[in-house]
């Protein structure tokens, strides 16, 4: 009687905790839509028949309900990215970490909650690549009778950048899972889901942004694409950067920045400049051989109004050189939060959670070198030299019902071996990863340093890491190895940026500091998905800390699951460590 009068109160509380009545509520339908880019037509996954698909508007602080009706052939989760969710991950979205993937024919009800976030985010599919057409802005305004920290604009407009394939995406990442190595690269880049004058069939659909002489505009840029870092720029304007990844940023202009996937920045245009038709372009940025990615053009026009006769072509803009690593590094390098009185920031300063994470490229072997990676060997990506493997069930589900043997807890908080990580040759043997399902164990409220190091394995390469459940400093960071002596002597813990994601420059560090106060189940990941599906992931189980409001929240009535908990006895529960399982499910 005690357990069954528990499960009901359980089901109440859940039920009034994800039935918001006085929430703002959106519906979400995924469907296949036809749509045409690059001469042909095929079907895409959309949400509302959109591409890109709706934009959320909401002030900071609010909480919404987003209903997601899977009307597709494929099973999808939709991800809220840079929002941190407290005490709620049953709706953060990632396929296998926080929730089975809703099926086709299902609904679900997803509870977004914003506290700190302000200004632009965004919101994407997050199982296999579908993220490609399936994502939409999120607009976070101040709250109601706060301004911007800056002059109002006179407009302001979302500028969302993709990639196209003419080929299903599906079947793209089902042949670069299968042949084991590097799969087909995207065909176009896009502005708000347009590729622009360069492409063929696509010059009469080319977005345009009208402006007036005179006015400034706040552009909200996101970088939904896939696979690629892009170089951004609009001819003959400079753009002054106010905010990253919904957090206020010191005035920085520049002519050019880069943003990687997942990032988005705040910036202000003035349109300053004699009427004309002024191209705004982006470009992939790489270390990649010619070859190996999408080496196109997107564009859209600004266009001024009044009578001239415009340029033709339009203006183009300047852009470093594909390669050049130290543009992209020295822009990331001068980003600074705001860090004024109305807008505080708080670095933790005494750290009792250090961690020193390797993020390399692997292979391991085919039989009769039979992959398609380098000398035959499967392509493989890994954090401290764990390939990460998704389960069958999710991991909050697991941590949450005490299922065993669906992860393990001893994800290393160093690499298993130190060498020098960015010397041009290497070992070959330190290439092979091992393959395992293990999360990181964080005490509620406790304070981490986490640097990044990329290594030399199989090649090098930039990874822009993103982090579910938080924000987080980027305190330093540069090239070459880590000098735990000497380079924490240089952080920036004055006015470091905040941030979801960042770029982990090639053969370079990077040191982000946060304190892990959100319990639940966080994934930590690369944001080019090649990386993800080859496992650079990471998953993060902060505890429940002590008082009602440091405890996770009982998980949504409708939750997708791939699993019916099974009851176990507490002396299981118990072997899974001390609070690692919220809750315990005995047999009676």
């Amino acid at each position: 009687m005690e357990v069954y009068i528990s499960k009901i109160l359980g089901f109440l509380l859940s039920f009034f905790f994800y039935h918001c009545q006085s929430c703002p509520h959106y519906k979400f339908v995924v469907k296949e839509v036809p749509y045409t880019r690059l001469c042909s037509t095929k079907n895409i996954l959309t949400v509302n028949g959109q591409y890109p698909g709706p934009t959320l508007y909401v002030h900071k602080g609010d909480t919404i309900v987003v209903d997601v009706y899977n009307r597709g052939k494929y099973n999808i989760t939709i991800h809220w990215h840079g929002v941190k969710q407290p005490r709620n991950p049953w709706t953060d979205g990632p396929a296998y970490i926080t929730q089975c993937p809703i099926a086709p024919g299902a609904k679900f009800r997803q509870k977004i909650i914003l506290t700190t976030e302000e200004g632009t985010l965004w919101w994407h599919a997050h199982s296999e690549w579908l993220r490609a057409t399936v994502y939409g802005a999120m607009i976070i305004y101040p709250k109601l009778g706060t301004s911007y920290p800056f002059t109002k604009p006179d407009a302001e407009i979302s500028i969302l950048l993709g990639d196209w394939w003419i080929q299903d995406i599906v079947e793209v990442v089902n042949e670069l899972l299968l042949s084991g190595g590097e799969g087909n690269h995207s065909n176009a880049f896009t502005i708000n889901g347009q590729p622009g004058d360069l492409y063929p069939c696509s010059k009469q659909d080319t977005f345009r942004l009208k402006v007036e002489r005179g006015l400034t505009y706040l552009l909200r840029i996101i970088n939904s694409a896939v696979q690629d870092m892009l170089f951004f720029s609009i001819a003959g304007h400079n753009v002054t950067l106010v905010g990253s990844d919904a957090s206020y940023l010191k005035p920085l202009e520049r002519s050019f920045f880069v943003i990687s996937p997942g990032q988005t920045f705040d910036v202000l245009l003035e349109a300053n400049r004699s009427p004309n038709h002024y191209y705004m372009a982006a470009k992939a940025y790489t270390i990649a051989a010619k070859g190996a990615f999408d080496d196109t053009t997107t564009t859209a026009i600004v266009e001024y109004s009044g009578n001239y006769t415009p340029s033709s072509p339009p203006l183009f803009p300047y852009f470093p050189k594909y390669n050049d690593t130290h543009a992209a590094v020295n822009f990331t390098g001068s980003l600074r939060s705001l860090a004024d009185k109305e807008h505080p920031i708080d670095v933790p300063m005494e750290i009792n959670t250090y961690l020193f994470y390797t993020l390399s490229m692997n292979t391991v072997l085919c039989p009769n070198n039979s992959c398609s990676g380098p000398n035959g060997t499967r392509i493989l990506a890994s954090v401290n030299n764990i390939s990460f493997v998704h389960p069958e069930i999710d991991i909050l589900e697991a941590y949450y019902y005490c299922i065993p043997g669906v992860f393990g807890t001893w994800f290393p908080d160093f690499p298993p071996l130190f060498y020098n990580f960015t010397a041009d040759n290497l070992p070959k043997n330190l290439e092979i990863p091992t393959l395992a399902t293990e999360v990181k164990i964080l005490e509620y409220n406790s304070t981490v340093e986490l640097v990044f190091q990329g290594t030399n394995l199989l090649r090098g390469s930039d990874h822009p890491m993103h982090l579910h459940g938080f924000n987080f400093y980027v305190c330093g960071g540069g090239f070459g190895g880590f000098d735990n002596e000497i380079d924490p002597l240089k952080y920036n813990l004055v006015d470091p940026p905040l941030s979801n994601t960042i770029i982990v420059p090639a053969n370079g560090w990077l040191a982000i500091r946060f304190k892990a106060n959100n319990p639940g189940v966080w994934l930590m990941h690369c944001h080019f998905d090649r990386h993800m599906v080859w496992g650079m992931d990471a998953v993060f189980i902060v505890k429940n800390g002590e008082s009602p409001d440091a405890k996770m929240s009982l998980p949504p009535s409708d939750m997708p699951s791939c699993h019916k908990p099974v009851p176990i006895t507490s002396k299981v529960a118990n072997s899974l460590g001390p609070n690692i399982c919220p809750v315990y499910v005995e047999k009676k």
